[in-house]
């Protein structure tokens, strides 16, 4: 039997974790460390499920007691998860009333008969997206279909160049650009859920997108649409360049329930954007939102369609996530591996420039193990030693997590890559085009130029 490269990684872990649990460490580090590593190498193979490896890493820390359950399940109490749960239904909202397939219908004819303009028109789809529907699963499930009709529609046809650029572009539109908006992705919210938790940091939505959405979403959406029309290179056939007025069956007003689930997500939006304001934070917006979704009469999702409507695996994967980074905080492995890492990184205070690369560069290579949602639940608890050693804000080291796991190498690293592509019909192997060339120009061009732009805001 030939073993993939998954095997060998997870069989390489399976040694290193029988050396930590026997290595001469004080009580219950060597065992801890031992479940954590073997749950990273799981999570970031996909040998199994993310949902089972996350039960299996509850009931291993649990059964041998190297945690308290209240610290283990502190998770299930964070702002992450409820925004995960509003997310899903606000994405289930959208499609069942329909504003999904007109948003569709509206896009139709801005594509015209150019296929960079279409690459482009659906990435700004996307990325607009991301400002009302926080989740990338959502996202995606809504216009990867739609971007699929529409390639159909203008000529582009399975397997050929033009339809794989747009499901890759679609892919990554509909995820990398949200790392940027605060509660629109998985790893932000672990990020803010840990942060919140261990060291009583909260992030303001405006702050947050200032921060990263001019770099992260803009400029790196933008060389992603470079990058797919120039490495898929197609054209659009004549019959399909111009669709026909009204071929659309979304035409006409908005229905009843579009203008209701309309209005609650303009309302949704402009809470969270002003949260600084009212100090409600965009969890329990969304959670209020979600209820608004569900109630009979008001909403577009009827209550015996919220099991339906939510992934409870990819709550438990990000319970555990939290989880993770709480246990290893406890057990003082964070203490220990941010030791090692001051002692490893070129980190003095007074050198920004350096400082920066080495943070965002480290929590880029990191997600390669933990996989991107991992990156935060691993580094969170390091961030006070890593502040020290720079002489940067807690709150600035942090935020540094963002630049590194919104780059991503290599396709597993995000679940919702793996979805997004499954929709589209073609293969994932694809986005393997994109991201590596991409993670190349974020390390060398796009992590100084947040640099430059972090140094502006003076957070650096």
């Amino acid at each position: 039997m030939r073993l993939s490269p998954r095997h060998l990684i997870f069989l390489a872990a399976l040694p290193a974790a029988a050396l930590l649990a026997l290595w001469p460490l004080p009580y219950p580090m060597g065992p801890t460390a031992a479940v954590v590593l073997l749950t990273l190498a799981l999570w970031s193979t996909g040998l199994l499920p993310p949902f089972l490896t996350s039960l299996m890493f509850f009931a291993a820390v649990l059964i041998a007691g190297l945690a308290p359950p209240d610290l283990v399940f502190a998770g299930f109490g964070s702002a992450a998860i409820w925004l995960i749960v509003s997310g899903f239904v606000i994405g289930a909202a959208i499609t069942n009333s329909g504003l999904g397939a007109r948003l569709a219908g509206v896009l139709a004819p801005l594509v015209g008969g150019s296929y960079a303009r279409l690459i482009a028109v659906m990435t700004l789809a996307a990325m607009a997206l991301g400002f009302v529907m926080p989740s990338s699963v959502g996202r995606a499930v809504v216009l990867v279909p739609v971007g699929m009709a529409l390639a159909e529609h203008l000529g582009l046809t399975r397997g050929s160049n033009g339809r794989i650029g747009l499901a890759v572009a679609l892919t990554l539109a509909c995820n990398m650009p949200s790392f940027a908006i605060l509660p629109s992705n998985i790893p932000n919210m672990i990020l803010a859920g840990a942060a919140e938790g261990q060291h009583g940091v909260s992030f303001s939505y405006i702050s947050y997108l200032a921060l990263h959405y001019p770099v992260l979403g803009i400029a790196k959406s933008a060389l992603t649409v470079v990058l797919v029309v120039w490495l898929f290179p197609d054209r659009l056939a004549a019959a399909g360049a111009a669709p026909e007025a009204g071929a659309t069956p979304l035409a006409g007003p908005l229905t009843a329930p579009e203008w209701r689930v309309a209005v609650i997500l303009a309302a949704t939006l402009a809470l969270w954007m002003t949260d600084r304001l009212h100090g409600v934070g965009p969890a329990w917006v969304g959670l209020a939102t979600a209820a608004m979704l569900l109630m009979p009469g008001i909403g577009a999702v009827a209550p015996r369609q919220f099991n339906a409507s939510v992934d409870f695996g990819m709550v438990l994967f990000v319970a555990a996530a939290l989880a993770l980074g709480a246990v290893v905080n406890e057990s003082g492995l964070g203490a220990v591996a941010a030791e090692f890492l001051q002692r490893l990184l070129p980190l003095h205070p007074g050198q920004s420039l350096v400082n920066f690369l080495s943070l965002t560069g480290m929590a880029g290579l990191m997600g390669l193990v933990t996989t991107n949602p991992g990156v935060p639940a691993v580094l969170t608890p390091m961030a006070p030693d890593l502040a020290a050693a720079t002489g940067l804000s807690l709150e600035t080291v942090l935020m540094t997590q963002v630049v590194g796991f919104a780059t991503v190498i290599f396709p597993y690293q995000v679940g919702p890559f793996v979805l997004a592509m499954q929709l589209s019909g073609e293969k994932l192997g694809h986005v393997l085009r994109i991201t590596l060339p991409l993670a190349a120009l974020t390390f060398f061009l796009l992590m100084p130029l947040d640099w430059l732009w972090w140094r502006l805001l003076g957070w650096l």
